[in-house]
């Protein structure tokens, strides 16, 4: 017989580099605090049904509080010997209390164990990733109150497209985020349900009540198929999926950033200590945190794609390969709280060279579809009109003469409908301003989406 805790119908045991392979204590000793959690909840209620008589819940109660003690004061140490962090900590608590620490395991399986382990965990951790979002959208529309009116080209294509404001483009990130903190927040319902009761597959014999263990440990609810319970992990896809979209997001601000940073752009300036140097080129301040956000988006994309790998073919209800559910989601979580941290203090300190930003308005030609529009408000075809200031646009470029700088004559022998009153109407500050319609960058819409931003960060207070 082995000598392992479940070892009594094995004759052989395994050679140690196999039980290196099966074993997942090096990364599971991560949910070591809420093992002892789930444990803690579960012997209450064995010994509030009479499963387990008083005193030896009571008995148990002290050898786990014990445990706790020990963890926090860092004098666990885990063997792969005993698997994972289940086995470890039973085995720890047997060496304190003796052998009713093996009641402890009444009416329970590692299958519904290490489910609600990982729930509690993820349940734990998504209010610091909804906290870090709503630090970072802080970040943004603090930026964006006070470059409401800073003017900058707006692209489609990497392309100048035509003038826009930087807090319009500041709020634009907003709005993701905003849908990001949205889906962690709904991944916070499916993560919220109790899967411990459900023991292996099928349930148990034994008089549990789960609704007291869903109280004991704050759950919302508790899953009511045993089959389901022990063998869904979509709350853990669901969270690696939003992390994906989330990371997408940044990647793209840090594809930005990286951009505007460079000398041909030089629309911002990272602070210093968001930036590195070069080991032989003096003069270089890389954009090396924002690169590593950009870099790490392809972590989270493979940690989505590896879990649903995993468990796109698997029967019910578990099976071994689902241990390979934690690693991903351990990993996706410390890449996505170290982003959004970097992203804030990148954010919240970077250099805005709002005149440069607002010179590159200038001399695009971006303000060619003022020139349409007024033209069609004179009652001109839209598609003709296109048609003129594209021409006009095209004898610019060859004299290198921007559309408010050629003459009146000029403007009229390409069409006699423009007046003079059509040069107010050509600014890049013009042609913010203009576009009031609801979305549009105008400044005071601007201002408007500040407030409303506002108070729904103030609603999560």
């Amino acid at each position: 017989m082995t000598d392992k805790l479940w070892g009594g119908r094995f004759t052989q045991k395994a050679a140690a580099w196999v039980d290196q392979f099966g074993a997942s204590i090096t990364f599971d000793q991560v949910m070591a605090q809420e093992d002892i959690e789930g444990s803690l909840a579960h012997v209450k209620m064995l010994g509030h049904t009479g499963i387990l008589s008083q005193a030896e819940a009571d008995q148990i109660t002290s050898g786990l509080h014990a445990l706790e003690q020990d963890l926090a004061a860092g004098k666990l140490h885990f063997t792969v010997a005993d698997e994972d962090i289940h086995l470890n900590l039973e085995h720890m608590l047997t060496d304190k209390i003796g052998p009713v620490a093996g009641k402890l395991h009444t009416a329970r399986s590692r299958n519904d164990q290490v489910a609600t382990d990982l729930h509690l965990w993820l349940k734990h951790r998504l209010p610091e990733v909804l906290a870090a979002i709503t630090n970072l959208q802080t970040v943004l529309l603090t930026q964006a109150e006070t470059h409401a009116g800073t003017i900058m080209p707006g692209y489609t294509h990497l392309q100048h497209a035509q003038p826009i404001t930087y807090g319009h483009y500041l709020l634009a990130y907003f709005s993701m985020l905003q849908r990001d903190y949205e889906r962690f927040e709904f991944n916070q319902k499916h993560t919220d349900l109790l899967p411990l009761g459900s023991a292996a597959l099928a349930g148990t014999t034994f008089p549990i009540d789960r609704e007291f263990v869903a109280h004991e440990l704050d759950f919302a609810d508790l899953y009511h198929n045993s089959l389901d319970a022990v063998s869904d992990r979509d709350f853990a896809l669901e969270f690696l999926s939003n992390a994906a979209i989330l990371m997408q997001h940044l990647s793209r601000l840090a594809e930005e950033l990286i951009l505007w940073s460079s000398y041909e752009f030089n629309y911002i300036e990272l602070a210093d200590n968001f930036a590195t140097g070069s080991s032989i080129m003096p003069q270089k301040k890389n954009p090396d945190f924002a690169e590593l956000v950009r870099g790490k988006t392809g972590r989270a994309y493979g940690n989505l794609m590896q879990l649903l790998t995993v468990m796109k073919a698997i029967p019910l209800a578990y099976n071994k390969d689902m241990q390979e559910d934690k690693e991903s989601v351990f990993d996706t979580y410390t890449t996505i709280m170290g982003s959004l941290d970097i992203f804030s203090g990148m954010m919240a300190s970077l250099t805005v060279h709002e005149k440069r930003m607002a010179a590159a308005t200038t001399n695009d030609f971006s303000n060619a579809t003022e020139l349409a529009d007024y033209l069609a408000a004179k009652g001109i075809p839209f598609r003709q009109a296109h048609a003129i200031v594209g021409e006009l646009v095209l004898q610019g470029i060859k004299t290198q003469t921007p559309l408010q700088e050629m003459s009146l004559e000029t403007l009229q022998a390409a069409n006699p409908a423009i007046e003079a009153d059509v040069y107010a109407e050509l600014s890049s500050e013009a042609a913010v301003n203009r576009r009031t319609s609801l979305g549009g960058t105008a400044v005071t819409n601007v201002q408007a989406e500040v407030v409303r931003g506002k108070k729904i960060l103030a609603a999560r207070a």
